[in-house]
């Protein structure tokens, strides 16, 4: 294989790498599968990745990655004009790694536990509890994301994977609305990666159509 196959499903965070693979323009092809649906698209993925999660990334040569945080560093090593991290060797790379960290490894998991509670806990009043101190620690998280957005985009002038996050995170819980009113900085930067030709592209195959 001489090409990337990213698996995904629409409106999940496979819509941030492939929007990574875009502005890299490196070779890819997308397959979409209903991930959480059995049949012959879960059983391979669950073959390539067994906790059956997307986005799963197939490097050239067959490799297997399942992280989206470490596939966008792999794609910015694979692709350094795309400018998905910034050089080494400043501030700027310090704070794009603490905020990725914080998006894949603080915010994500809110909606691994929150979005079907009765995966982890009882019915119920445990699973509503569950669903509602998920959503107050997302909200609480992305308030201290705030406070450090640059403009136009997060780290300031340069377009950064940290971007492609949050124009696609935008989209679920809390939902935009909730961004204009409390976050309107995250609200403008998404706003501004959404223009971009590459992005809106995929942003129109992933969320065209569907309600926020």
């Amino acid at each position: 294989m001489t090409h990337y196959e990213l698996i995904g499903s629409r409106g999940c965070g496979s819509a941030i790498v492939e929007a990574a693979l875009r502005l890299a323009g490196l070779d890819s092809r997308i397959t979409d599968i209903p991930y959480l649906k059995p049949g012959p698209g879960r059983d391979r993925l669950l073959r390539l990745n067994p906790l059956g999660q997307v986005p799963t990334l197939i490097l050239p040569g067959g490799a297997v990655m399942t992280e989206s945080a470490a596939m966008i560093l792999h794609l910015n090593d694979a692709a350094p004009h795309a400018n998905l991290a910034p050089a080494g060797g400043g501030l700027p790379r310090a704070r794009f790694f603490e905020l990725l960290v914080r998006l894949a490894a603080a915010i994500y998991p809110t909606y691994t536990y929150g979005d079907d509670p009765v995966r982890w806990t009882l019915e119920g009043d445990a699973a509503r509890k569950l669903r509602e101190t998920t959503d107050a620690r997302r909200e609480l998280l992305w308030r201290t994301i705030e406070e450090q957005v640059g403009e136009p985009h997060v780290l300031g002038e340069q377009l950064s994977a940290l971007d492609l996050y949050v124009t696609v995170m935008t989209h679920w819980r809390p939902r935009r609305a909730w961004f204009d009113e409390h976050c309107p900085r995250l609200a403008a930067v998404a706003d501004q990666a959404a223009g971009h030709p590459r992005i809106r592209d995929v942003l129109h195959r992933h969320f065209s159509g569907a309600g926020d």
